[in-house]
């Protein structure tokens, strides 16, 4: 019974990404500041020079795969290990296992998957070991390392940053599966080149995702004559994407995100969450999104209402952390935020009005007396002579001109009216007037 069982487990077809999976470092798709050739990675792996390393990037860029490679091509012992099914017990277990090992002359890599769910505890249990020598610790995660993984055991780890695949990387990846023996390679497939962009943008950098939507789309496509055609409309019901699916580099990407950026500048929350909403379930990047809500805290509101910028950086934070779907409500409510908060573009105008001036007299030189005197020979050459501490003065303010003699009397900055932004109006008007008064010229 138990051997028809094992024959029978034998029998069950792996996942299209698991019979995929690049056993050696020119299989791999991406990754090139890091696998190129003469790339530091890469010649660590080939010379068998491995040491203690983390590899941090979202899901589906090849951390496991690069573990597994190091394991085909290291004379090394492998040990597979998960943070999320292993406790310090099994822990102690495999590093006194290592420690045999070591003891003959035997080095063991272990691979630590997701070790940003081991708590310090469980990481510190590695700590010894790895400062010792008896084992060469790699982990993999999706967070920072800086948070999540102890400072002494970070600093035992070389970090390596693996980028979310291109489209045309996940692409090629895609028609490699087609071709491949243990992908579709034995089978006739008909699907075109825009229906596996498709499937690339929607994998929005993760090689599993494409693989496993492809193997999806492939196993619901229309079988007739030995064929299996595989359109558009199959993929948009595998993905439940539907004509949502765009060109993230395209007209319509852009068209989206200028939707959404003129909603919230027109103070219209319900139109500025209906094009968060199209541009999210369409498969785009919510980093994306938060840079360009980010952007607008500053460049439409201002400081109308200072505090939209602190929004905006907590929810690019979110997104960065738990990602999608979970991020779109926090999305939702710095959209809703900005679309309601006052607006001002007076910090935009500022700099671009500078801007101007600064690219017109870029060798305008800085006033002598704001300069820094960091040696004596620039005090002997008046840096730093006339200049005037404004903390020592009650008022905390003084009469000194900071801008170069051509610019005397520019304003770049012309604060609005609208909500606390009156207050800085109020505030620049005052200590105009206090300037203007205690003049000397």
């Amino acid at each position: 019974m138990e051997q028809q069982i094992s024959m029978f487990e034998r029998e069950v077809p792996q996942p299209l990404a698991a019979r995929l999976r690049p056993e050696t470092i020119d299989e791999i798709v991406g990754q090139q500041h890091l696998l190129g050739r003469g790339k530091v990675l890469r010649r660590i792996i080939e010379q068998d020079m491995v040491s203690s390393m983390i590899f941090w990037g979202p899901p589906g860029v090849g951390k496991t795969t690069l573990a597994n490679v190091i394991a085909n091509q290291t004379k090394s012992k492998f040990i597979n290990f998960s943070a999320v099914t292993s406790g310090i017990k099994e822990i102690r277990a495999v590093m006194q296992q290592a420690e045999d090992n070591r003891r003959f002359g035997e080095k063991t890599i272990v691979f630590v998957d997701e070790i940003h769910r081991f708590n310090k505890a469980q990481q510190d249990a590695f700590l010894p070991f790895v400062e010792k020598g008896s084992i060469i610790l790699i982990g993999a995660t999706t967070e920072n390392p800086s948070f999540e993984v102890n400072g002494a055991l970070l600093s035992r780890c070389k970090v390596f940053v693996l980028r979310a695949l291109s489209e045309e990387e996940i692409t090629s990846l895609l028609r490699r599966a087609l071709k491949s023996e243990k992908g579709f390679g034995e089978e006739k497939i008909e699907i075109s080149e825009d229906v596996l962009r498709l499937i690339a943008n929607f994998a929005n950098g993760d090689a599993r995702t494409a693989l496993s939507t492809l193997e999806m789309a492939v196993l619901n496509g229309e079988y007739e004559d030995g064929s299996t055609k595989v359109s558009k409309e199959t993929v948009e019901e595998c993905t439940s994407r539907k004509s949502l699916l765009y060109d993230k580099n395209g007209e319509e990407h852009y068209n989206l995100i200028s939707a959404l950026h003129k909603s919230m500048r027109n103070s219209d929350p319900d139109a500025a969450v209906y094009w968060l909403a199209r541009m999210l379930e369409a498969g785009e990047d919510p980093l994306y999104i938060a840079r360009r809500v980010t952007r607008f805290a500053s460049e439409d509101v201002g400081l109308a209402d200072p505090r939209a910028l602190e929004l905006a950086v907590a929810a690019y934070q979110a997104c960065h952390l738990i990602g999608m779907p979970e991020c779109s409500v926090h999305l939702t409510q710095a959209v809703v935020y900005l679309s309601l908060a006052p607006k001002s573009n007076a910090l935009y105008m500022a700099y671009e009005t500078a801007k101007k001036d600064a690219i017109e007299q870029l060798s305008e030189p800085v006033p002598l007396h704001i300069r820094n005197a960091v040696t004596s020979l620039m005090g002997e050459l008046g840096y730093g002579k006339g200049y005037q501490y404004a903390h020592d003065t009650d008022e905390k303010l003084t009469d000194m001109r900071c801008l170069p003699d051509s610019l005397q009397g520019r304003e770049y900055y012309k604060p609005t009216n609208q909500g606390l932004e009156g207050r800085f109006a109020d505030r620049l008007e005052s200590i105009k007037k206090w300037k203007k008064e205690h003049s000397g010229n």
